[in-house]
């Protein structure tokens, strides 16, 4: 599945539509493609209590990335499962690619 619906440019970087879910056994990133929403799908192991879920969501991205934890941040969804996320110092292609070849074969109804 095309990851790249989800992704946008940003002038710092590329910002990621994601569509997360707390509680999960395991931390997982990017767990498929929702075409329909054009995001990709995050599951963390952190309820999302007191930022916990989101904190969790950030250091993933940032881990599967290759990016440095201050470069990943919240840019909305604090309080909802739909969320945009920047991460700075890199391209979309980068990015895409990255996460292309996690996702392949995967796809969220």
């Amino acid at each position: 599945m095309d990851v790249s619906v989800a992704l946008s440019p940003h002038p710092d970087g590329v910002v990621i539509a994601l569509e997360v879910s707390p509680n999960a056994k395991k931390d997982l990133f990017p767990d498929g493609v929702n075409p329909w929403r054009r995001t990709v799908g995050c599951t963390v192991t952190p309820s999302p209590v007191d930022g916990r879920a989101n904190r969790a969501v950030l250091a993933l991205v940032a881990e599967v990335l290759g990016a440095k934890k201050g470069e990943v941040e919240l840019l909305t969804g604090a309080t909802s499962s739909l969320k945009r996320v920047l991460v700075r110092r890199t391209t979309m292609m980068a990015v895409a690619t990255a996460l292309s070849h996690r996702t392949a074969g995967s796809h969220r109804p």
